[in-house]
């Protein structure tokens, strides 16, 4: 939690922080005479990730209610604040009033993680690895360097291999895909995550 965040709760009527904690050790560390009711965590720490501490956390304080505040939207980050018993998760730009009123929802045993998010995480989770399965591994190789911003003669010269076997693998890539040029492949791949 930043020293800002932490001045914010603090400075709430109804709300007390009773301990900060910079990575997943010091989390898991705590004494349990904290007994927090609600933690507020980035999903990004320092030696793991915020899912790595709740989880930890939980053997201490099995009945705390966890708020992950993160810059990482992606699906993998929500799946993982789900799998952790997350009962919120906030984008870090969201405004401090949001923050406040999420930390009192849950408070209050208020899940803002609907089954039907979870539900749609889990899909979207299922669709994006039955294609990844799909690309072969020369085929994910030239999508990555496609994405990279790599044209199909340069793929050709660094990979080896023809510009007309780059065309097939990118043809092939895009039918896998479902998309209908190269540059939808790749934001497509981009929203599945399937290159970095």
């Amino acid at each position: 939690m930043s020293e800002s965040l932490g001045l914010l709760l603090d400075g709430q009527k109804d709300m007390e922080v009773v301990g900060k904690a910079s990575s997943v050790a010091e989390a898991v560390e705590m004494p349990s005479s904290v007994d927090p009711d609600v933690v507020v965590m980035d999903y990004h720490l320092g030696d793991g990730t915020g899912r790595d501490a709740a989880l930890g956390m939980r053997e201490t304080f099995p009945n705390v209610r966890f708020v992950f505040l993160s810059r990482d939207d992606s699906d993998d980050a929500h799946l993982a604040a789900v799998e952790a018993g997350a009962s919120a998760y906030l984008h870090k730009s969201s405004p401090a009033m949001e923050v406040i009123a999420t930390v009192r929802k849950v408070a209050h045993g208020i899940s803002l993680i609907t089954p039907s998010m979870i539900a749609g995480l889990v899909s979207r989770g299922k669709d994006r690895e039955h294609m990844r399965e799909s690309l072969s591994p020369r085929e994910r190789e030239v999508l990555q360097l496609m994405a990279d911003g790599t044209s199909a003669r340069q793929i050709a010269g660094r990979l080896g291999i023809s510009y007309s076997t780059v065309r097939s693998h990118v043809r092939s890539i895009s039918t896998k895909l479902g998309t209908k040029s190269m540059v939808n492949a790749v934001v497509t791949a981009r929203e599945l995550e399937l290159v970095n």
